[in-house]
């Protein structure tokens, strides 16, 4: 048995993760401090886009009283956090490419 108090179900899941990933032949690698603060724009505009975005919704919505049109405004919304979410993943990428 291993020395130390016992591991949660997260640190043994964890662990299996890692070493199938050793299995498998995926290579763990370091961000550097550049690619991290880039990560780190990226996610900060990002949370900014989405706080206007919900603003602006939310504007919209109050001032909405047609329950179908309120119905079109929720879809919008939901695709607007998609395509932000999308940008905010290809940005992140894009920054964390050994490029």
């Amino acid at each position: 048995m291993t020395e130390g108090p016992p591991k949660s179900a997260i640190e043994i899941t964890m662990a299996k993760l890692a070493q199938q990933d050793a299995e498998s032949g995926v290579e763990r690698r370091s961000l550097s401090a550049t690619q991290k603060d880039a990560i780190a724009v990226v996610r900060r505009d990002y949370e900014a886009k989405v706080a206007e975005c919900r603003i602006l919704h939310e504007s919209r919505r109050l001032a909405e009283l047609d329950p179908a049109a309120r119905e079109t405004l929720e879809e919008e919304y939901r695709r607007d956090l998609a395509r932000l979410a999308s940008f905010r993943d290809k940005k992140i990428a894009a920054a964390t490419s050994d490029d």
